[in-house]
């Protein structure tokens, strides 16, 4: 039998970032994850990529992770440029508007997993179970029972649920979950262009939905996040290489030349899901668990990332009662309240730059045209994109 203050079901990014960050609290804790521990990161780019906030840097750097992440692979962007496929209307802003040495970085979410897993063989007090899966849950007022199929029991003070979008330990303890399908697949690959990225994330809103060209750490080597419509994205996909690069070069104006796909394209569905209670008892959620949505901002492992900072800071912070009632309404209250306001503010986006009405077309033209020339908006408008 094997006793921790927490247990963590998932290893991702998320519940790994959360595990380091309690055991460097000193607090015991056991990641379980169904997937085989990952192996060392390629040399070909990874299909899933994160947008890490500067907020993100800094509470990976408080791990010790953000060296590890460094000496992997990392890109450094500079540059931000926004604009409507259908319309006049670009933003534009870099760091030296906003007096930063960067305003983030496109990683690799392997390379983060795999940095977060180094550092946390390093800690005595952090146990990490790959190929492992549980068979039941129970708990008491008290402890969070877990079985393990191998037999084996875990008993905890608190259980996050750190295990996805289909979180199966959200559905079991029927923790009520808000749904919408955004009638959106997104479609990632690996591009190679003839110009180079000149450090600069780009996003471009077409009719059916954003194509986001994301710097990678090869100057003329992007990732491609295109949000479209179900059958457009059945379309790109059954392309042959050539007639694709010919749509993703016309797609993003042709901003970085000719276009060349460099890996497979894959594709999934997009869904804003949002938990209407993230606690049960000694059960919480975080993560995709708790909340997904659309990645035209790519917020979505900031989100994740915040809500592990928030609960470390809590629960080292627990002298009487760890992972009292209070803490965890707290951890609940606050944490819902920021999702809420990126679910309603992602939402805003998608329905203003959808389709082709004249009159959106024209909101979206003197809109992003006011923000691109009124410093003051502008720079507010800047600080919420980069999550300062």
């Amino acid at each position: 039998m094997k006793q921790v203050q927490v247990c963590i079901v998932g290893g991702g990014c998320v519940g790994l970032t959360l595990a380091l960050g309690l055991a460097k609290a000193n607090i015991s804790v056991a990641v379980l994850d169904a997937a085989p521990t990952q192996a060392s990161p390629s040399d070909d780019y990874g299909l899933r990529v994160s947008a890490l906030s500067i907020a993100s840097q800094t509470l990976l750097e408080q791990l010790n992770v953000w060296p590890h992440i460094i000496a992997e692979r990392a890109c450094a962007y500079t540059h931000m440029d926004v604009r409507d496929a259908d319309s006049f209307g670009k933003i534009t802003f870099n760091n030296e508007q906003l007096e930063l040495e960067h305003l983030g970085h496109i990683v690799e979410n392997d390379i983060i997993r795999f940095a977060l897993i180094k550092e946390l063989e390093q800690q005595s007090n952090a146990t990490v179970m790959f190929d492992t899966e549980y068979q039941q849950i129970h708990q008491s007022e008290s402890d969070v029972f877990i079985n393990l199929k191998t037999g084996e029991p875990i008993i905890a003070k608190l259980l996050v649920a750190a295990d996805g979008a289909n979180s199966a330990i959200r559905k079991q303890f029927n923790m009520a979950l808000s749904f919408k399908d955004y009638d959106h697949h997104a479609l990632v690959a690996t591009v190679k262009t003839k110009e180079s990225h000149a450090n600069t994330a780009r996003q471009v809103f077409l009719p059916t939905g954003p194509l986001a060209f994301l710097p990678l750490s090869d100057e003329h080597t992007h990732s491609i996040v295109w949000s479209t419509s179900p059958n457009h994205c059945d379309e790109l996909l059954a392309m042959d290489d050539t007639t694709f690069n010919k749509a993703v070069m016309a797609a993003i104006d042709g901003q970085c030349g000719l276009c060349e796909v460099q890996s497979k394209r894959v594709a999934f569905p997009l869904k804003m899901r949002y938990a209407q209670q993230w606690v049960n008892g000694k059960v919480v959620l975080m993560g995709d668990a708790a909340h997904t949505i659309h990645p035209l901002a790519g917020l979505g492992m900031n989100l994740g990332l915040k809500d592990a900072a928030y609960l470390i800071e809590l629960l080292s912070q627990d002298a009487k009662e760890f992972a009292s009632t209070r803490t965890l309404r707290d951890y609940e209250r606050t944490r819902k309240l920021d999702a809420q306001k990126h679910i309603a503010m992602m939402q805003g986006l998608k329905e203003l730059f959808e389709g082709a009405n004249p009159v959106k077309k024209l909101i979206r033209g003197v809109g992003l045209s006011l923000v691109d020339n009124l410093g003051p908006i502008k720079h507010l408008f800047a600080k919420e994109a980069i999550g300062k």
